[in-house]
């Protein structure tokens, strides 16, 4: 059954949503940043790359279509469903649930320190000369200065600027994965068309 670009975004809301209240309600722990990384890595751009597909094939099944209407099959869903979700996700951590925006912010802040400790302690081990060590060592304590209580006290990942920032990454990709359904679905004839013609 065909529905509409529109119609497919909503429900790809939906499903978007539901994913962010099931690791919110299930996995807000130690594990919440990390959980949602890999959730924003892994998860939705499959979701999002199905629900693309569907858009474009189950239109595809009955019509032919130039490179422009599949295109805008594949983007529009991804677009309604992402800018609705990046809206309400925004709203929800920063006027409803303040404590998840807070831990969310803390774990990033962790994760970018425990990254820079490891970095320090593998590049430790392979340098030799005493040259590269005391410039590791100045490198090290500059980064660290990035962690002063006083700098990460007001820090926040979760503002309108870093998600208008998200956002216009995620649009690449949508527009990526649309010019790929657009010119691998473009004027394409299936079996029953040809059937009919003849």
């Amino acid at each position: 059954m065909t529905k509409s670009p529109l119609t497919l975004g909503i429900l790809l809301y939906v499903v978007t949503m539901a994913i962010f209240f099931v690791v919110y309600t299930f996995f807000s722990g130690i594990e919440y940043f990390d959980t949602t990384l890999k959730v924003n890595a892994f998860v939705l751009p499959i979701v999002y790359v199905l629900f693309a597909f569907w858009s474009v094939k189950s239109h595809w099944n009955n019509h032919q279509m130039n490179f422009k209407e599949a295109f805008k099959r594949a983007f529009v869903p991804m677009f309604v469903g992402g800018i609705l979700s990046i809206v309400s996700i925004f709203s929800f951590l920063n006027f409803i649930d303040t404590d998840a925006k807070k831990l969310l912010n803390y774990q990033y802040v962790h994760r970018q320190k425990s990254e820079l400790d490891k970095e320090y302690q593998s590049a430790k081990k392979i340098l030799k000369h005493q040259k590269d060590i005391d410039e590791l060592e100045q490198k090290y304590q500059e980064g660290l200065q990035r962690f002063d209580p006083a700098t990460i006290k007001d820090k926040d990942m979760l503002t309108a600027s870093h998600f208008s920032g998200y956002f216009a990454a995620i649009l690449i990709f949508y527009v990526i994965l649309s010019v790929f359904f657009g010119a691998f679905f473009r004027k394409k004839t299936n079996h029953q068309e040809v059937i009919n013609q003849e």
